[in-house]
C-alpha cells in the first residue's frame, strides 16, 4: 500500500509551544520510567528561549496521580507509573527547562496533554493558532498529544530532535507516522528559524 499524498501546514501566526512531560521521572534514568534525555533537554530548551524571545505561548504537562482509583486501567498496565504522585520529585518539571511565572503546567493522567485537562481552553485563551510538540516520550505522550492537537484543529510541529524515546526503533516509527497523518515533523533548526520569523 502505497503512502497518503500530504500537504505540509507548518506554522500558524501564533504558534504555543507544549513541552510535554519534561519531568524528572522522564528525564531521570533513576527513576524506573526515566531515560538518559540530555539531549532532548537541549533541545527542549532552544525551543523554550526561542518561544520565550518572542513571547509566545508556552505550556507544560506532568503526570500527577492523587488517589487510588485515577487512571486505574493505565497504572495496573504500567505499575512504574505508580511513582508519579504529588509528595514526589519525579512530576516537577526538569530544572534545566524551569517554568516561569504565566507559563502553566497542565496536570494530566493519561497519554495526551489534552484528554481530562484544559489545556484547550488555555491554549484558545492565549491565542494559539498552531502548535510545536516536544518532549518525552516519542511512542505515548507526545504522539497522543500531537493527535489531540490536530484532533482539536490546530496545525501541529514535532521538532525531531527535541523527542525521545526509550526504544529507538519506536521513536523513528512513531515520528514516520505522525509526519504521514498528523504533524509536520521538522528538524529543530528550521523550527526555531519559523518561530523567530
Amino acid at each position: 500500500m502505497s503512502d497518503l499524498d500530504r500537504q505540509g501546514q507548518g506554522l500558524g501566526r501564533r504558534p504555543a509551544l507544549v513541552l510535554v512531560d519534561m519531568i524528572e521521572g522522564f528525564t531521570n534514568p533513576e527513576c524506573p520510567l526515566g531515560s538518559a534525555a540530555d539531549d532532548v533537554v537541549a533541545a527542549c530548551g532552544r525551543l523554550l528561549q526561542a518561544f520565550r524571545d518572542r513571547g509566545l505561548p508556552v505550556f507544560y504537562t506532568t503526570v500527577i496521580y492523587r488517589d487510588e482509583r485515577q487512571a486505574r486501567v493505565f497504572r495496573d498496565r504500567l505499575p512504574a507509573l505508580n511513582v508519579l504522585t504529588p509528595d514526589s520529585r519525579w512530576v516537577r518539571v526538569d530544572d534545566r527547562l524551569r517554568p516561569r511565572e504565566g507559563e502553566p503546567v497542565i496536570e494530566k493522567r493519561w497519554a495526551s496533554g489534552f484528554f481530562g485537562t484544559d489545556l484547550d481552553e488555555r491554549l484558545r485563551e492565549a491565542g494559539a493558532d498552531s502548535l510545536v510538540v516536544c518532549g518525552l516520550t516519542t511512542s505515548g505522550c507526545v504522539r497522543a498529544t500531537a493527535v489531540d492537537g490536530l484532533q482539536h484543529d490546530y496545525k501541529v510541529v514535532v521538532p525531531r530532535e527535541a523527542t525521545g524515546d526509550r526504544n529507538p526503533q519506536a521513536h523513528e516509527a512513531n515520528l514516520f507516522d505522525l509526519n504521514a497523518k498528523y504533524a509536520d515533523v521538522l528538524r529543530l533548526e528550521d523550527v526555531i528559524d519559523g518561530v523567530a520569523g
